[in-house]
């Protein structure tokens, strides 16, 4: 029989009944235990008599008991939990009634005391949901006004390019009769292939951290867009199904293209007037003072060597400022590193479509080119190359930038049919992008080269690119805001200032020793910010040092950082300096502050700063919160206060340093709960634990 299912005075009243029937068996074995020995049967009478009034007598004080109990305990706590349950569930307010548990002792006031609280947390709450919604709703009318007011124009697309979200720029620059609609594609306002080829690009790369730079021109009136496209990722987009979504920004470059192309004009017929005429004059002049031009003399050979000269500079003045010119073609567009392979493919690719094939050799090169507009080009000469067979397209290092070959097996090309072509409009939307504008904006020419009686090719030279390496660390894209700080109140003296309203650096250093006195040198400093009470992600301040000695291994087994590592990294001058100003207008803390301060202040002179930052010490904060007899290094601090450090983060100084401030943030609310709510009140409690570290805030 299951007990657990019967309620509580059902299983009081069991637990008396069988101990009403066990004290009335023990009754009558005693008894008929205590016959046998005697062995009298004149006393069986007697012992019958006593045994039945013991046994009435026993059962009326355990029932009596019983009921004692059931109305005392029993009831009270069936209806002690009816109420807690009511009032857990049923959100009743109002005060319980303590007397119908006044036997339990301080179970009524308790289960009272409870429910107050979870009332008057559930108040809170309610007051904190309300209160946040209100300030995110604040929040999100501040980002709306900031998103409007952005200038260039955003899209946020779906996976099949529907809109999701647009700007009111956006809305201009589509220019479109009717307004962007959600749920709408983007190719009712923007022409397909540059954005569906990058989108298919960006997706090859596997590279969340990718952008794709490319031009797109709108449908209603063929304005040219410049645009950077985005994958969400999926943190971004918890919605995302088989692939992602992508945020599409737009600028208007047809202003800036019209006037490139007018200023490209202008100094081209500058140079076109003035190299001609330069190098004519110096020849004149090379002629007019030639030795048998007019008599010599000492007058005539002044002059002619200082309009010789002057010619010459001239000349070559000209010639300077057209290669510069040149090489600046490039520069007014933004364009894009991307992949050698990742072009090679998508030239193969857009071949494929149209019914060709092609052999894609790339080196492991990152190229400066806009991808789109360079694959256009290549996939048209391929298309013009008719009767040709055996194509293939290499991409090879030269010099600083990256040679394109396209190679096939067949006759050459004449250079007034190549010229022709590139005179062509290209398949990407565009009337006016034709290949010379592309070899324009990239600076570029090509030419044809023969390279054996049956192969020829086609050469295009890049002016930039770089070997391919391992990806640095992404910048952080996360937009960093904090809107309580709009309506804060600044107070003039810091100890007045309460302790959420102060912004914090937290440092940590790693050193060659422990002996600063004996020469001992910072090897690496790391920092995070805390600003309104929370950790900020993206503001870290982290460097390793070259201390200008060597470190000795015991320390690198230590923190892990070695000769070679600090082998051309900033010296503690450079360092101090850029941590001063990380640290500026911030209250320092430090795990053991005395010990890294130490090292910092014996370096002041050659940093040309003074850190006279008011300080905190984690060690101090341990014992104001844990008392003094208590364990205080890093590791106790951290294990009390459920932080992890991970293995390979622990002894280095960024690891430190994220787990000191979780340690602080963690033990702010017990500091502020105990009155010390401002940094004066603080660290006048700090100076009581004075003999256990030196408070700096002298």
């Amino acid at each position: 029989m299951d007990l657990t299912r019967l309620s509580l005075r059902t299983r009081v009243f069991l637990f008396f009944a069988a101990l009403a029937v066990g004290n009335l068996v023990a009754l009558v074995a005693g008894l008929w235990f205590g016959f046998t020995r005697i062995g009298d049967p004149q006393i069986l009478n007697a012992m019958v008599i006593g045994g039945a009034v013991a046994g009435f007598v026993i059962l009326g004080l355990i029932v009596w008991v019983w009921f004692l109990f059931d109305e005392n305990v029993a009831k009270p706590i069936e209806r002690l939990s009816g109420l807690l349950r009511a009032r857990t569930t049923a959100e009743i307010e109002g005060e319980m009634d303590e007397d119908i548990a006044r036997y339990l002792g301080d179970l009524a006031p308790a289960a009272a005391s409870v429910t107050r609280h979870l009332s008057e947390t559930r108040n809170a709450l309610t007051e904190a949901v309300q209160r946040e919604t209100t300030r995110l709703a604040q929040e999100k009318e501040r980002l709306e006004a900031l998103l409007s007011d952005v200038p260039v124009g955003v899209l946020l697309c779906t996976s099949d390019h529907q809109l999701a979200f647009y700007n009111g720029q956006a809305v201009e620059l589509l220019g479109s009769a009717h307004a962007p609609g959600l749920d709408r594609r983007v190719f009712d306002y923007l022409n397909q292939p540059p954005i569906a080829h990058a989108y298919d690009r960006l997706l090859a790369t596997e590279d969340p951290d990718a952008a794709s730079d490319l031009l797109c021109s709108t449908k209603a009136d063929g304005r040219v867009l410049a645009a950077r496209m985005r994958l969400l990722s999926e943190g971004e987009d918890h919605h995302l199904a088989t692939r992602p979504g992508y945020v599409l920004t737009l600028r208007d470059v047809s202003g800036d293209m019209a006037s490139h192309a007018q200023r490209e004009q202008l100094m081209d017929e500058l140079f076109d007037r003035i190299r001609r005429p330069a190098a004519a004059l110096q020849s004149l002049i090379g002629v007019l003072t030639a030795d048998d031009g007019p008599a010599p003399g000492p007058e005539r050979d002044r002059v002619r060597e200082a309009a010789n000269s002057e010619a010459i500079h001239l000349s070559a003045a000209i010639h300077e400022f057209f290669e510069r010119h040149e090489a600046n073609r490039a520069d007014w567009w933004p364009l894009a590193m991307i992949r050698a392979s990742d072009l090679g493919q998508a030239v193969a690719a857009r071949v494929e479509a149209e019914g060709g094939k092609i052999l894609p050799v790339a080196a492991a090169l990152m190229l400066r080119c806009e991808g789109f507009e360079m694959v256009a080009l290549l996939a048209g000469l391929v298309r013009n190359l008719k009767g040709r067979h055996d194509f293939r397209l290499e991409i090879t290092e030269d010099g600083p930038g990256a040679l394109i070959a396209l190679e096939w097996e067949g006759a050459p090309v004449p250079i007034t049919e190549l010229e022709s072509w590139l005179d062509q409009p290209l398949d990407v939307g565009l009337e006016d992008v034709t290949g010379h504008r592309v070899l324009t904006t990239h600076a570029a020419e090509i030419w044809p080269e023969k390279l054996s009686e049956t192969r020829a090719r086609l050469c295009l030279p890049l002016r930039e690119a770089r070997h391919v390496t391992k990806r640095p660390k992404p910048v952080p894209r996360a937009v960093v805001y904090d809107f309580d700080l709009l309506g804060r109140e600044r107070v003039a003296e810091i100890a007045d200032t309460p302790l959420a309203d102060l912004t914090y650096v937290v440092f940590d250093t790693e050193t060659t020793g422990l002996l600063p006195t004996e020469g001992d040198e910072i090897v690496q400093i790391a920092a995070v910010r805390i600003v309104n009470g929370r950790r900020i992600d993206t503001e870290v301040f982290d460097t390793l040092v070259d201390p200008k000695r060597p470190i000795p291994p015991g320390s690198t087994e230590v923190h892990g950082i070695s000769n070679a590592m600090v082998q051309g990294a900033p010296d503690i001058a450079e360092v101090g300096r850029n941590f001063h100003k990380f640290a500026e207008g911030a209250v320092l803390i430090a795990h053991n502050a005395p010990f890294d301060m130490e090292f910092l202040h014996r370096k002041e002179s050659v940093i040309g700063e003074r850190f006279e930052h008011p300080i905190l010490d984690t060690v101090l904060l341990s014992a104001v919160v844990f008392g003094q007899s208590e364990t205080h290094t890093l590791d106790a601090l951290t294990h009390r206060l459920g932080i992890t450090i991970p293995e390979e983060a622990r002894h280095t100084a960024i690891g430190d340093t994220v787990a000191t401030a979780d340690a602080f943030l963690k033990m702010m609310p017990a500091l502020q709960a105990r009155g010390l709510t401002t940094f004066g009140d603080l660290v006048a409690e700090l100076r009581k634990h004075g003999r256990l570290i030196k408070d700096l805030n002298d």
